[in-house]
C-alpha cells in the first residue's frame, strides 16, 4: 500500500494536525501512467482511534494495512487528542473535532484524494472513545456513510448517566455542552438520535461488538444493546468471549467489520 503521513493546518482544529492515509498501489503489471491518471475512485473507510491514542495507533498495533491492501480500500485516520470527536469551542483557541471531520477534512480528502465521496463508498468505524464517535457521526451524518462499526464503546442514557458525572471526562462533555439539558440536545447524545433516525429509517448499517472481559461490557454495551433491542433499532450485536479493552479484539473486528460492509470475506460476510 501507499501510505501518506500527511500535515496541515486546520482552520477547524485551530492549528497543525496529523493525518495518515492508506492508499491503494499500483499494480506491478500495470502502466504507471495508465494507472495514476485513470481518475479511479476509491472507496474509503474513515478509522478512529480511542482516547490517549491518534492517527498511527491503528498503523502500528493492529494489520489494517495488510486488510486494506487486500480490499483496494483506502483507509483515513485522523487524529483527535482525546476530544471524543465533539467540539470543544472553549479549549485553547477552539479545537473543534465534530465539524473537523465532515467540514474540512472530509471535502479535503474527497478533492485532493483518488477517492470516492458517493456514500455507498463511504465507511466509519472506530474503537473505544472512537466508537463513541463513530455511532456519533452515523446517527448525526447518515446521509455520508453506507455503514459503520463501533467497537468496544456504546451510547450513554443520558438520563441514567448518575456515578459517570465521578468520571471526569463525562463531566467535561456535559459541561462542555452546557449543562446535562444542552447535552441531551445535543449531537452526543447518539442514545436519543439513533432511535429518531431508526424511526425515520435513514440509518447506517450498524454493527456494534464487544469482548465479554471489556470494562464497558456489562454497563455501557449490554444497556445499549437492550434499549435497542426494544426499540428497533437495526443493528448488528456481537460479544466475542475472553476479549477485553485490546488490540488483539479491536484487530480482530475489524476484519469482521469488512466482512459487514461486505469488503471482507464473502463466507464471514453470510453471518451478517
Amino acid at each position: 500500500m501507499s501510505l501518506v503521513s500527511f500535515n496541515f493546518e486546520s482552520q477547524y482544529l485551530c492549528g497543525n494536525t496529523e493525518v495518515s492515509i492508506i492508499l491503494p498501489d499500483k499494480p506491478r503489471d500495470t502502466d504507471a501512467k495508465e494507472y495514476y491518471t485513470s481518475e479511479k475512485r476509491y472507496q474509503v473507510l474513515w478509522l478512529l482511534h480511542g482516547g490517549y491514542g491518534d492517527h498511527s495507533d491503528w498503523l502500528r498495533k493492529s494489520m489494517v494495512e495488510i486488510y486494506a491492501r487486500e480490499k483496494d480500500l483506502a483507509v483515513v485516520m485522523p487524529s483527535a487528542l482525546n476530544s471524543f470527536y465533539s467540539d470543544w469551542p472553549g479549549s485553547m483557541m477552539g479545537f473543534n473535532m465534530y465539524d473537523f471531520l465532515t467540514e474540512e477534512l472530509m471535502p479535503l480528502i474527497y478533492n485532493w484524494f483518488p477517492v470516492s465521496g458517493k456514500r455507498e463508498d463511504n465507511f466509519i468505524a472506530g474503537l473505544s472513545m472512537g466508537g463513541f464517535g463513530t455511532a456519533k457521526f452515523a446517527a448525526n451524518h447518515p446521509e455520508k456513510f453506507a455503514a459503520a462499526a463501533v467497537f468496544s464503546a456504546a451510547p450513554i442514557n443520558p438520563k441514567k448517566i448518575g456515578k459517570s458525572l465521578d468520571i471526569p471526562l463525562i463531566r467535561n462533555l456535559i459541561n462542555n455542552a452546557g449543562g446535562m439539558e444542552a447535552f441531551e440536545k445535543s449531537p452526543d447524545n447518539t442514545w436519543k438520535t439513533l432511535l429518531e433516525r431508526a424511526k425515520d429509517g435513514r440509518l447506517p448499517k450498524l454493527y456494534f461488538a464487544c469482548g465479554t472481559e471489556d470494562f464497558l461490557y456489562e454497563d455501557t454495551y449490554l444497556t445499549f444493546k437492550e434499549y435497542a433491542l426494544q426499540n428497533n433499532i437495526p443493528i448488528i450485536f456481537e460479544e466475542i468471549e475472553g476479549y477485553g479493552h485490546e488490540w488483539r479484539f479491536w484487530d480482530l473486528v475489524i476484519q469482521r467489520a469488512l466482512a459487514f460492509f461486505g469488503l471482507g470475506d464473502a463466507e464471514l460476510g453470510k453471518l451478517f
